[in-house]
């Protein structure tokens, strides 16, 4: 069985909802964030400290939009997955890997110097990197404003990948200032059963194991 280690609405939420998505059995075991402080046991496993680790036998993978094209291709044929031969798939690969190097990145600094090390007095770093995050989603905005999903007319891998960097937004209090399309998209990821259930089943895995359903963004320093 898939085995997942996950903190609260962190980057582990990825894989979180891809499992949901795609009706796969898995064990989801709950860090208090962040682990590679208040779980030191932790770093025996994954020496990074970092959320996602996913180990499915000898399978052990620690990059979130990874796993879920690793779930994707395990689990075809899914119509969550893009296949080579279908004229979409560059933009799928492109926009499964878009929503964490191009927009989580710069959310991750704005969280640092905003909520996690706010007595650094970086502020107006944060506020750049939200700044630098929103200019990058506005360029999905003509695209939104055209079809529901990313790519392939259909909701994807790369829907989830992305969709986990608007969670992140929203937990930034950016969601105000998303273009329109954007956030109509953002409010039709939220209708789906799947993310629906990820959440459900980290707040009842986090309350059964002891660990604070605090999400990982809202921690404070």
């Amino acid at each position: 069985m898939i085995t997942l280690y996950h903190c609260v609405s962190a980057r582990s939420f990825r894989p979180l909802w891809m499992l949901e998505e795609l009706g796969v059995r898995y064990e989801l075991r709950m860090l208090p964030f962040p682990p590679r402080v208040l779980e030191r046991s932790y770093l025996d496993l994954n020496p990074l400290g970092t959320i996602p680790l996913m180990i499915n036998g000898g399978t052990r993978m620690t990059e979130s939009a990874a796993i879920c094209q690793y779930l994707c291709a395990l689990s075809a044929p899914t119509s969550l997955q893009v296949e080579p031969a279908e004229d979409d798939y560059g933009a799928y690969l492109n926009h499964l890997h878009f929503g964490e190097a191009t927009l989580t990145f710069p959310q991750t600094l704005a969280l640092r110097y905003a909520r996690f090390e706010p007595d650094r007095g970086l502020a107006i770093v944060a506020e750049d990197y939200s700044k630098w995050f929103l200019a990058r989603l506005r360029t999905l905005e003509p695209l939104l404003a055209q079809q529901e999903y990313l790519c392939a007319g259909r909701f994807t891998a790369a829907d989830v990948s992305v969709g986990y960097a608007l969670l992140l937004a929203q937990h930034l209090g950016l969601v105000s200032r998303f273009t329109p399309a954007v956030k109509a998209y953002w409010e039709r990821l939220q209708q789906r059963e799947g993310y629906r259930r990820a959440l459900q089943s980290q707040e009842a895995a986090a309350a059964a194991q002891g660990v604070s359903t605090v999400p990982a963004p809202d921690t404070a320093a």
